[in-house]
């Protein structure tokens, strides 16, 4: 499995194509590490959420755009594990 290139979200893996794919910190500034999907205001959007549901969440919309569940599901359980938000240390 090949890794996406460039800056990525670091909850859910979308790849940042510019500014507006950041999230917001909770002094409105950009996040460095979240995207808009999942972070803004300082704060997780699916806060409480856990590895395995987020990685069922991301299948689910890959699927919806075009990957097959076993692609989408080999990616997500791959990539998503190494995040700094779903590393354990």
């Amino acid at each position: 499995m090949e890794f996406p290139k460039g800056p990525m979200c670091q909850s859910c893996g979308m790849p940042f194509s510019g500014e507006k794919d950041y999230g917001t910190e909770l002094d409105g500034s950009r996040s460095k590490d979240y995207c808009f999907h999942c972070y803004q205001g300082g704060k997780f959007l699916d806060e409480g959420i856990s590895l395995g549901e987020k990685i069922e969440k991301n299948v689910k919309f890959g699927v919806q755009m075009g990957m097959t569940e076993k692609k989408a599901r080999d990616m997500c359980g791959t990539i998503l594990p190494t995040l700094k938000r779903w590393r354990k240390e």
